[in-house]
Formats: C-alpha cells, structure tokens, sequence
C-alpha cells in the first residue's frame, strides 16, 4: 500500500484484548488463585475447625483433654455410679459394724465395783429389792451405774474359769485329756446355745414383745456358770457333801434371781399392753418364766456332777 493512502487513513486502531474477570475474594468456596498457601488465620480456613477463644491471642482453643473425654463416656458414667454405690454400701457396712460394736461395748462396761456387787446378788439374790433396769433419756445405763444392768463380762469369764476348774478336777482325778476338755467346753457351749434359741422360739410362739435381745439373755442365762464354778470348787476341796450344799444354794439363788428378773422383762411389757393378770396369753408368759428359770439348775447339775467323785 502507497505511503499516501496509509496517512490519509489516520492514526491505526488498538487492538482490544479480552479482560480477565476477577474473581471475588468474599465469594464463598474459592480462593485466589495467585495465593499460594492458605490463610491458617481465618476461622473458616480449610483444614482447621478450631476457632480462637477470647484471650488465647489469637491461637485455637486446645483440643479437651483424653481424660475429660473418657469422663464424657456413657461407660465411663456408668462405672462412676457404680463406683458410687459400692463406696455408699461400704460406708453403711462400716456403720452398722461400729453401731454393733457400740452396743456390744455396753455389756462390758463395769468395774471392780459392779462386779463385786453383782456377784454378791447371784448368790444372795433373797435380800434385793429393787430389781427394775435404770434408764437414761430411753437408754439404760452402763452396768457399773446399775447392778440390775445385764453384762457380758462376768458370764465371759465364769465360763473360761468354768472350763479351767473342770480341766483341773480332771486332773486331781487322773482322767485329764485335751480331748476331753474341749468336750466339755463345747458340751456347755452347746446347751447355752439351745437354751437361747428355744427361749427366742418360744417367745415368738407367745407372741410376747418385750426388750429383751439375743445379748440380753445370753448374759442371763451366763451367769448360772458362777454357780457351776463354786460348787465343783467345794466338791475339790470336801467331796461330794461340799459339792451338793454349795451347788444346791448356788442352784435356788439362779432360780430366784432368773424369776425376778425375766418377770419384770416379760410380764411387764404383759401389762403394759392391758393384758389381764389372769388372761391365757399372761399365763403362758408366767409359765415361760418359770421354765426359764427351773431350767439353768438342772444344766448347772448335768454339766458338773461328773466332775466330782
């Protein structure tokens, strides 16, 4: 083409190109494409869940502990209950245990005292008056404030000394064997069981309600062991004489002081509900009390006239 016709056109046209559309940045789901690493710093950046807490400046939240998490656990809770269950039986089992302990306790708080006293009463039970249990705010008190008061530790040690007397009479008599020994012991263990189990059936049989415990009577029903000791005591020392004199005395004070004092733990309760003195149910309660009592001379007799020869 001629120079001329080129200037007589004007000044050539730009060519236009096509402009590239910018993507917005606040579009959700894309990122620019000339980054090239994410921004860890946002909170909805990808990969990272954790969003920042006031005051961490400006770090994610730390993840929950894995202890926190087994707390979480549905089984983790159910062995906590558990654990909590068990932790409350055994407190209770504890209590129950101290609340025995505290009421066995009773039955050996004496003295030297008391014991004097309440030797002197089984024996020479005749010349007593006053029989009835002292009470303090619906508690009886300790035997060594009471010598009516039931105690474990006279019948306790009358039947060890009971024991060591029989093994000594056998002794003096050449028939002394460990053997032996052990079935006497059992054989008056044995009978002290019975007793107190027939007294408990029979007292349910009656249908009689009194305060007397399991503890009580095995007391009351010990103490015919003081009387065993003295009269196979005098049968060592002056033969058979000795030995029927002492234990017949021994065996009419048991008697009289079994009916003074289970009358006033069984007929008393009798007339408390409004029995009538001369109904059925109060008769076999008298009849009750008698065989309780009739019954410690004869086991006094059987578990030591063999001792003395």
């Amino acid at each position: 083409m001629h120079p001329a016709g080129l200037a007589a056109t004007g000044p050539p046209r730009l060519r236009k190109w096509p402009s590239k559309r910018r993507v917005p940045m606040s579009q959700p789901g894309m990122a620019d494409p000339h980054q090239l690493f994410d921004d860890t710093s946002s909170a909805h950046s990808r990969g990272y869940g954790a969003q920042r807490a006031p005051g961490n400046l400006g770090y994610p939240a730390v993840s929950a502990s894995p202890q926190a998490a087994f707390l979480t656990n549905p089984v983790s809770d159910m062995a906590m209950a558990y654990g909590s269950s068990l932790a409350a039986q055994g407190k209770e089992l504890v209590d129950k245990n101290i609340d025995r302990f505290s009421k066995l306790k009773y039955y050996f708080a004496v003295d030297t005292v008391y014991v004097g006293k309440k030797l002197g009463l089984l024996v020479f039970p005749y010349l007593h008056q006053d029989w009835e249990v002292q009470y303090q705010q619906d508690t009886p008190v300790a035997p060594r404030f009471d010598v009516n008061a039931p105690d474990l530790y006279i019948p306790a040690m009358a039947f060890i000394t009971y024991i060591l007397v029989a093994g000594l009479a056998l002794g003096t008599q050449d028939r002394f064997s460990p053997d032996l020994l052990g079935l006497q012991a059992s054989s008056a263990l044995a009978w002290l069981t019975v007793e107190v189990l027939a007294i408990l059936l029979s007292l349910y049989l009656v249908t009689v309600n009194t305060d007397l415990t399991t503890i009580d009577l095995v007391a009351f029903l010990g103490y015919k062991y003081v009387g065993m000791i003295g009269g196979v005591l005098m049968g060592l020392l002056f033969g058979k004489i000795g030995y029927y004199l002492v234990l017949g005395w021994c065996c009419m004070s048991i008697f009289v002081f079994m009916i003074r004092t289970l009358r006033l733990k069984i007929l008393s309760e009798a007339a408390a509900e409004g029995v009538p003195v001369r109904g059925a149910r109060n008769q076999l309660r008298m009849y009750l009390t008698m065989a309780v009592a009739a019954a410690q001379p004869l086991l006094m007799y059987w578990l030591t006239f063999h001792l003395v020869r």
